[in-house]
């Protein structure tokens, strides 16, 4: 403490020294980290409301948000990937593995158990986290309540199954509806989910017990590729493309029905000038075992490699901040996704006053939840491997298209994608 006396020029010189740090620290520019995202406009709103938020109350530093892919000469601190764009940055060892990040931070994470139905694209072998999934959905039917209701249909009794969709479509397409139905995420969709959901493979055990084999070309995929097919040369299914373009075209009122994941439940109300509906995934009836379970799969946030503390830091404050009671409600409230811990959890299965809001999550945890996994059922990763996803499209567009039948497009993808190993 300064002596009351007329401090000496040793006195005040040790003054300033003391007090020179804290003014540089304060002059030193705060910490700002990038994340880029791969979400879509809508749901990279969303994704900005939550920056926000962050930012608002950091003290850590800020958050600056930008739509687009991890560039190379431009690689951002945070990402929230697809598919093969994180297995090609995982397999370069361009990220930090995020069990790492938490650790060094002090933090626990305190997110659910990796579950066998959710596909382990963000995890290693010791099931730790690598990536936080911030964007799981699984697959649901999304219906037009008014087209429905025009066409005799009752939507407060939907059907179950395929063939009881077929029944639908068909009334819709009598009634004068251009495009009855059609399909975002369509590999997700028709194939891996409808296999597990109807007790299929997606993969198997490769030849010698080394690895996992491609296993799309099972009795069940055949038949239910065939199916879709005929509805295709009915024109009850319309395909618009490999990604999400269904959505837009259900949301403008051009199509009556869509399969896709149930994230995408917020954004088609905020888009669509009809009150959507929601229903469950089908099934095939006479699928032994069906219905069993459906996958959880989407986006992840990844963190880059080579970072400062102060960096890390600040990742590590964001993810916390994520995972609170109240992100996680606005998160599945407002883009759809899954909840990540339990107090998200129990907000999605019980809360009576978001029922409506969170009507896809509750099908699709229902869904995921169904039935004890089994062998074919268990979720995998193989298809988020590069290639794998845009050779089985390819092999359905050539199916739907007319250039094969089913079975010999699926025996195609097989062969295929066993040539990319």
């Amino acid at each position: 403490m300064l002596s009351r006396r007329l401090p000496s020029c040793l006195s005040l010189l040790s003054l300033l020294m003391s007090t020179m740090a804290p003014a540089q620290a304060a002059l030193a520019k705060p910490v700002e980290i990038e994340l880029t995202h791969q979400l879509g406009a809508d749901k990279g709103e969303q994704l900005q409301k939550l920056v926000e938020r962050f930012n608002a109350q950091s003290k850590a530093g800020q958050i600056v948000l930008r739509e687009g892919g991890w560039e190379i000469n431009r690689q951002a601190a945070l990402a929230v990937l697809r598919d093969s764009d994180a297995q090609t940055l995982q397999a370069a060892k361009r990220i930090k593995p995020l069990w790492q990040v938490m650790r060094e931070a002090g933090a626990n994470l305190a997110t659910l158990p990796v579950p066998p139905m959710m596909v382990p694209s963000g995890t290693d072998s010791a099931n730790r986290l690598v990536a936080l999934p911030v964007g799981l959905s699984s697959p649901v039917v999304f219906h037009n309540r008014e087209l429905l209701a025009q066409a005799g249909v009752d939507v407060e009794a939907l059907p179950r199954d395929w063939r009881g969709w077929q029944e639908v479509l068909g009334r819709l397409y009598q009634s004068g509806e251009a495009c009855p139905m059609t399909v975002s995420e369509p590999v997700s969709t028709l194939i891996e989910n409808a296999g597990a959901w109807n007790n299929q493979a997606f993969v198997k055990t490769a030849k010698g017990g080394k690895g996992e084999q491609i296993a799309v070309n099972g009795l069940i995929q055949v038949k239910h590729l065939a199916l879709l097919t005929t509805w295709r040369k009915a024109n009850y299914l319309h395909y618009f493309g490999r990604s999400s373009e269904g959505e837009e075209t259900f949301a403008n009122g051009e199509c009556a029905v869509l399969a896709a994941p149930s994230s995408a439940y917020p954004s088609l109300r905020r888009q669509a000038k009809f009150t959507v509906g929601v229903s469950g995934y089908p099934y095939h009836d006479d699928a032994y075992g069906a219905p069993q379970n459906t996958w959880a799969d989407g986006p992840a946030l990844w963190v880059a490699a080579g970072r400062s503390a102060a960096e890390y830091k600040l990742v590590a404050s964001f993810i916390r901040f994520w995972l609170a009671p109240e992100s996680q409600l606005e998160w599945q409230v407002n883009a759809g996704y899954l909840p990540l811990n339990p107090s998200g959890l129990l907000v999605a299965q019980t809360s009576q006053l978001l029922a409506d809001d969170l009507a896809a999550q509750r099908l699709a945890i229902a869904q995921l939840t169904h039935k004890p996994v089994t062998a074919a059922s268990k979720a995998t990763a193989f298809g988020h491997r590069p290639g794998v996803r845009e050779v089985i499209a390819e092999e359905i567009e050539s199916v739907f298209a007319d250039r094969k039948p089913a079975k010999q497009g699926l025996d195609d993808a097989v062969q295929r994608i066993e040539r990319l190993r």
